[in-house]
């Protein structure tokens, strides 16, 4: 099955410059998990890979960022779908990890439980750090908007000829769908 790997905040939900630091402050992007669900029904596998330094900064604990992806996920079962797998750094950026994007930890993590094709697998991410670690594996990757994205795109940090550019998860999921 082909995997699509997702960045969690900016592209599922709402990103804070404060972190996303209880189930509280996750909020669901418009049309985000309708898109995910989307997805499941035409049978690819869903990873997430998100950078999580609000753990490393003391900002919440590894069970309250437990409870944020259990409402992620409660809220797409409510919609019949799924999440495959989650993967997170949990390091702050001076840690020099291997598993900070744009290093590619998390995705050698994903690509041990379901192979990661270059032909049919897609990291969706809102920074230029995601671009560059699906780059660094060897698969696709397209920006969205929302989050950072719009950022991102006015520094000129993404190419826009050589990245595919969506207004939103639910814009490429549409795309994707209709690619032969």
């Amino acid at each position: 099955m082909p995997t699509i790997i997702l960045d969690r905040d900016g592209v599922i939900n709402h990103d804070s410059d404060k972190y996303v630091k209880s189930p509280e402050e996750w909020r669901a992007i418009q049309g985000s998990l309708k898109a995910i669900k989307r997805l499941n029904d035409a049978g690819y596998n869903i990873c997430i890979a998100t950078n999580q330094s609000g753990l490393g900064r003391n900002l919440f604990t590894v069970d309250t960022l437990a409870e944020i992806h259990q409402k992620l996920t409660r809220s797409l079962e409510t919609l019949g779908g799924h999440i495959n797998m989650i993967t997170y750094c949990p390091h702050v950026p001076a840690d020099r990890c291997h598993c900070r994007k744009p290093k590619t930890g998390l995705l050698r993590a994903i690509n041990d439980e379901f192979r990661l094709d270059a032909d049919t697998t897609w990291m969706v991410g809102d920074t230029a750090k995601d671009i560059e670690c699906a780059g660094r594996m060897g698969i696709r990757a397209a920006l969205v908007k929302t989050g950072k994205g719009q950022d991102e795109l006015r520094r000129g940090v993404v190419s826009r000829e050589t990245t595919p550019i969506f207004e939103n998860l639910n814009d490429f999921v549409g795309w994707l769908m209709t690619c032969p």
